[in-house]
């Protein structure tokens, strides 16, 4: 029997390949732990644990080069299931998600759920009403989707335009996160490190795009996993004696509870539409880590999970990857394994938190006058710990931690290897680079696609799209690395407004444009830009604290206006012509030939005859 197309476009040495890097990576660290014990300092050892990986990254982001557009811009169409499902899951917050999610849920316990159930539900919500029917199109980007779509060539600039802010946004906070964990580990200060990042992902995707972009993608979302899961697991070893720390920090909540009333922790009543996330500087324990609704109301965690919902499903730089499945039951069986990855990773995420509150817990609890532990002399010492002296004894309100050092500290307080810790440093830098890359290439590709040409429906040369695309990746990622440098902001602020401006600005015209046959290309236009402008004057109020909503929640505003908009003018304009209601129709048949690369080779047709 002849092989399947399906068995041709997959490689099937993918396995040993990641399975070779995994393997690098693990001795790598087991060398570096040898050494160490040998008698080297950590100080020496940090650099070789950041270069080392990102020396691999790069290699495996040039050796993905190409000169195909199919493969620059959409990965060739052969990425397995498994594959794009491991990527979306590392690069939905990437490090924002890994290292800020840790200190937020060390701070403010249950209260940040909503955000891990906002983006678990985002990939449900784009699995069942936008990733199917995008992948039968198969543009390169949404606003190239759109734009056919409606047949506006202004709603397809206007939205990229529009659609650009949020990744901008997304690359701010990845790499600020990013060269947080690179300082820390190399010594040097963030803004070289963080011109180290911006250097190290041109470098690994110029030449191969989103190709290269997949493949080292997928290396650093193992980095990632191994430098999360190996110290937890330790820890949850030592501590419980079980090595699943996703399970076994269940007790040590319970007695968390009996420490937490003793030593005082609040039980915090908070307004209807709260939503106070912890921020970027030292902050103590803030309330139970059980107790629902502390600093996040009911009404802003449901509004909160909602809003980042909308946005992940819509997100610019997570929805077009959905393009370099081979097929739609591809395409929904990567969001399937994004939903499982990603739960598993807020779930040890939460389990870290738990087991540094009990680390705390143990010394603030004890009889008489606590003795400060190592690991929290030396954080004291980096700046990274605060110690209230003034109280007569230690107590857990009166140790204050920065947020983003909660996920790096966890290994020194049981006193492992500094390795370890470095580990876990070098896995955040992976995240970072995930999730800054993905953001720097649809961006990139938005450029070229959209800004660039898209005033033509025709795509140029071959060659002049590819250098196009390349030079719209080192555009899109020396402005990333600018906005950084320049308006420093706190990573998951940033992030959430990303996610705010996403789902007011896109959600709505996404979803109406496969459900809705009415809407036409006055609607798309009046609701792009009512959402946008509606959620950006609504963080604007909120940062000045015009208004009593949280920046964050924008898409409470955003997302209703866009809607109206988008449904008032359409029904106002003249209907849309039958063409587009045959287009529409078969975008929602999931079979048959892809909508965009039969138009690609009817151009390609038309061009040959022409000449």
């Amino acid at each position: 029997m002849s092989p399947t197309q399906r068995t041709r476009f997959i490689n099937p040495r993918l396995g040993i390949y990641f399975g070779i890097f995994a393997s690098a990576f693990a001795g790598l660290v087991l060398l570096l732990l040898i050494v160490e014990q040998l008698g080297t300092p950590a100080t020496a050892l940090g650099p070789l644990m950041l270069a080392v990986p990102v020396i691999l990254y790069v290699a495996i982001g040039v050796a993905g080069h190409t000169r195909a557009p199919l493969d620059f811009f959409a990965s060739g169409r052969r990425v397995p299931a498994a594959y794009n499902g491991l990527a979306l899951a590392a690069t939905a917050m990437g490090a924002t998600g890994l290292v800020a999610m840790t200190g937020a849920f060390f701070i403010v316990g249950f209260d940040a759920l909503c955000v891990m159930l906002g983006v678990l539900a985002g990939f449900v919500v784009m699995a069942v009403l936008l990733a199917p029917f995008f992948r039968k199109f198969g543009a390169f980007t949404m606003p190239s989707y759109l734009g056919r779509r409606y047949e506006s060539r202004a709603l397809r600039l206007l939205s990229a335009v529009l659609l650009s802010v949020p990744m901008i946004l997304v690359i701010a906070a990845e790499l600020r996160v990013g060269a947080y964990a690179g300082a820390w580990l190399t010594g040097l200060p963030d803004g070289a490190v963080r011109a180290g990042l911006v250097l190290t992902l041109v470098l690994a995707l110029v030449l191969g795009g989103m190709r290269s972009l997949t493949w080292s993608n997928v290396a650093q979302a193992i980095a990632m996993l191994l430098a999360l899961a190996v110290p937890v697991s330790i820890v949850a070893v030592l501590v419980t004696n079980l090595p699943v720390p996703q399970l076994s920090h269940g007790p040590l909540v319970r007695g968390l509870l009996k420490i937490e009333a003793q030593q005082g922790l609040p039980i915090v009543v908070p307004p209807l539409m709260a939503f106070e996330m912890p921020g970027e500087g030292l902050q103590q324990m803030a309330k139970r880590f059980t107790a629902p609704f502390g600093l996040v109301g009911p009404g802003g965690f449901v509004v909160a999970t909602l809003t980042i919902m909308a946005g992940v499903a819509a997100a610019p730089w997570l929805l077009p990857r959905i393009a370099t499945a081979p097929g739609v039951y591809e395409a929904r069986k990567s969001l399937g394994w994004a939903t499982l990855l990603f739960g598993l990773i807020m779930l040890t995420v939460s389990s870290v938190a738990v087991f540094m509150r009990d680390a705390v817990m143990d010394f603030v609890g004890v009889e008489g006058i606590a003795q400060v532990p190592d690991w929290l002399s030396q954080l004291v010492t980096a700046g990274r710990a605060e110690i209230e002296t003034r109280a007569p004894r230690l107590n857990a309100t009166s140790i204050a931690l920065q947020r983003d050092a909660v996920l790096f500290a966890l290994p020194s307080t049981l006193s492992m290897p500094a390795v370890m810790t470095q580990m876990t440093l070098a896995g955040a830098v992976a995240a970072a680079l995930a999730g800054a890359g993905a953001a720097i290439v649809a961006l990139g590709n938005v450029l070229a696609e959209d800004v660039v040409t898209g005033l033509a429906w025709e795509p140029p040369e071959p060659e002049v799209r590819l250098w196009l695309g390349r030079f719209g990746i080192v555009i899109a990622a020396l402005t990333g690395g600018a906005i950084a440098h320049f308006a420093p902001t706190d990573p998951l602020r940033l992030m959430l407004w990303a996610f705010a401006i996403t789902g007011s600005t896109a959600f709505p015209v996404m979803v109406l444009s496969i459900w809705w046959k009415r809407g036409n290309a006055f609607g798309a236009v009046a609701g792009l830009a009512t959402g946008f402008v509606v959620s950006v004057l609504a963080i604007v109020a909120g940062e000045a604290r015009w208004i009593e909503i949280d920046s964050a929640l924008a898409a409470l505003f955003g997302i209703p206006a866009s809607s109206v908009a988008l449904v008032v003018t359409s029904l106002v304009t003249p209907k849309p012509s039958r063409h587009v209601l045959e287009f529409v129709r078969d975008i929602r048949i999931p079979g048959g030939e892809i909508i965009y690369d039969r138009e690609m080779r009817i151009a390609r047709l038309k061009r040959r005859a022409r000449s």
